[in-house]
């Protein structure tokens, strides 16, 4: 299902791009517009500029640039359509949907699936308080210290003994029966029969950001296999996508320092019970990128935590790789080793909330576990470890923090520098791709002017009478203008809202150069100018196609006619 282009439109005109921005990175007014240090490389002197007239931030220093879903996408690592929700529910809209191509899932189906995923954990938090077994359920839950007040934060219930405690609820729906099975809360039988996933659980409710219960980890009361169970992957439920604990954390913490990433559903209740309410879990897999990128931008600082041993060490170094590549400047990630045969659960129940932080105040950064490691693995062969470090390193976007690696590596090979160390081992730093151009060339020509014109101002284009010369005029870059004078005629666009019709084109590198370029026309000329550009380019047309036909030999009738007419306007040229 796609979202229609008009309520995109309406997103960012109602949407201020100066109160978004400066709600996470602090603007002071810098004549028309507003500055700040670059939130996506490190400076020490702003070169990012927002403006309020035209709705679009640029970066002279990185080359960032773009509108609210531009930034949002950015800053909080979302993809685009989860940006458009974000920013619609600051504005409590209701994204829309229209039938498309994409490869959305069926929304309706969605729906359904969030309703009886959230009447799951009603249901299974209900078996808490009312079943004849809650007595057990209730004093493992005092055996593991947690009170009334987490188990209810984090929705905590208890899914009863038998086959169809779930089921029995829905035996005269056969719908919901088949939506359930579909939810991953039903299994069936090779014969067809139906029953429950989750039996004799204590049962964990998975939500995502906006809070719905997508999926459930079920941790058995006594000793039985497996010790937890979890949610197969569903419509709604990706297990890499998705964090235990995120919501919950939010609710209490708008915007944390730190995140705490462990194993298990009981670390991060338990950490919560003593006060270390920002934990959250990988769901029972290796942390993903996907994972990374919600914790990256949940808080500025992530620290994942592992048992002390080889599995432990392996599991982190596993997070580093998945890690370099996704930070940005001021992001860090330390990581904390537990003693062999604890985990967060049984260390902080054994030493406290205060001596736990301590330990995470202790964790090891990100370039000291890189080294340490590779040390280890390598011991006194500095060619392999230099090889391998390397290609870690060249992973990295954020060249201060690769920079910053490489003087480490050069450190620890004994070299002067990481230029010395650089030109010895033949190490280069890739540099980003140039942006496509469509070949607008040449700082002045009446071309880019009449384009940046456009983009800066889209109201020039207001009512304009159509120009179907330029669709037959040859000259490089010519097709985007057509394309802007059609969509400027007919909509009443902000520059912002003009760019986003580019998104994914190819012009989009070049109208975003454009959107900030200085074409140095003062305000109360640029509608002369642009009407300027205008007649310049038809004229060149009506050049060209004199020449085609001047040199011709023959001509039709039509042809004729038209020589003719072109003769009389090239002398009213000249």
């Amino acid at each position: 299902m796609a979202i229609p282009r008009d309520f995109i439109n309406e997103l960012i005109a109602r949407t201020d791009i100066v109160e978004l921005i400066d709600r996470k990175v602090p603007l002071k007014k810098a004549g028309k517009n507003y500055s700040a240090c670059c939130p996506f490389h490190s400076e020490k002197s702003p070169s990012f500029t927002v403006s309020r007239d035209k709705q679009f931030y640029h970066c002279f220093g990185c080359g960032a640039h773009g509108n609210a879903i531009d930034f949002v996408m950015e800053y909080d690592r979302l993809d685009f359509v989860d940006a458009i929700e974000d920013l619609a529910g600051q504005l409590g809209l209701e994204v829309p949907r229209e039938q498309g191509t994409g490869k959305r899932q069926d929304d309706g189906l969605s729906r359904d699936l969030y309703q009886l995923m959230e009447e799951a954990s009603r249901f299974f938090q209900t078996q808490l308080r009312q079943h004849q077994d809650k007595q057990k359920v209730i004093d493992y839950l005092a055996y593991r210290g947690l009170s009334d007040d987490i188990v209810e934060h984090f929705g905590i219930g208890f899914a009863p003994d038998g086959w169809d405690g779930l089921l029995s609820r829905y035996r005269q729906n056969q719908d919901a029966q088949d939506k359930l099975l579909t939810a991953g809360m039903l299994i069936s039988n090779d014969s067809g029969k139906r029953y429950d996933r989750f039996r004799d659980r204590l049962m964990f409710p998975i939500r995502d950001r906006r809070g719905r219960v997508i999926g459930f980890g079920g941790r058995v009361l006594g000793d039985g296999t497996p010790k937890y169970l979890n949610s197969p992957e569903t419509p709604i439920f990706h297990k890499g996508n998705e964090l235990y604990g995120l919501y919950e954390l939010k609710q209490r913490h708008r915007d944390p320092d730190k995140v705490l990433i462990v194993e298990g559903y009981m670390d991060v209740v338990a950490l919560a019970q003593y006060g270390v309410d920002y934990a959250v879990a990988s769901l029972g897999t290796s942390t993903t990128a996907e994972q990374f990128q919600l914790l990256l931008r949940s808080a500025k600082e992530v620290i994942c935590c592992y048992d002390g041993d080889r599995a432990g060490n392996e599991a982190a170094w596993r997070a580093l790789e998945t890690a370099l590549p996704l930070l940005k400047p001021g992001d860090k990630v330390r990581f904390m080793f537990l003693p062999q045969s604890e985990d967060p659960d049984s260390m902080v129940r054994k030493i406290g909330k205060d001596p736990f932080e301590q330990l995470m105040e202790s964790a090891i950064t990100l370039p000291e576990f890189l080294f340490d490691t590779l040390a280890t693995k390598f011991g006194t062969d500095k060619g392999n470890l230099a090889k391998q470090a390397f290609g870690l390193i060249e992973k990295i976007q954020d060249t201060v923090l690769q920079n910053l690696l490489l003087e480490n590596l050069a450190h620890k090979l004994g070299m002067n520098s990481s230029d010395d160390m650089k030109k010895k081992l033949g190490f280069t730093v890739k540099q980003p791709k140039p942006t496509a151009s469509t070949g607008l060339k040449g700082r002045g020509t009446p071309l880019r002017l009449a384009i940046a014109l456009l983009v800066q101002h889209p109201e020039l284009g207001v009512g304009l009478s159509p120009q179907p010369a330029l669709n037959h005029l040859q000259m490089p870059g010519i097709d985007l203008l057509p394309l802007l004078l059609a969509l400027t005629r007919e909509h009443r666009l902000n520059s912002a809202q003009l760019l986003e019709q580019f998104r994914d084109s190819p012009h989009s590198g070049t109208l975003h150069k454009l959107a900030q370029w200085d074409h140095q026309v003062a305000e109360e000329n640029q509608l002369e100018k642009f009407k300027q550009t205008l007649v310049w380019l038809n004229n060149q047309y009506i050049e060209q196609r004199y020449q085609e036909l001047s040199l011709k030999q023959t001509h039709t009738k039509e042809e004729k006619i038209q020589l003719q007419k072109l003769i009389s306007v090239m002398k009213g040229l000249n």
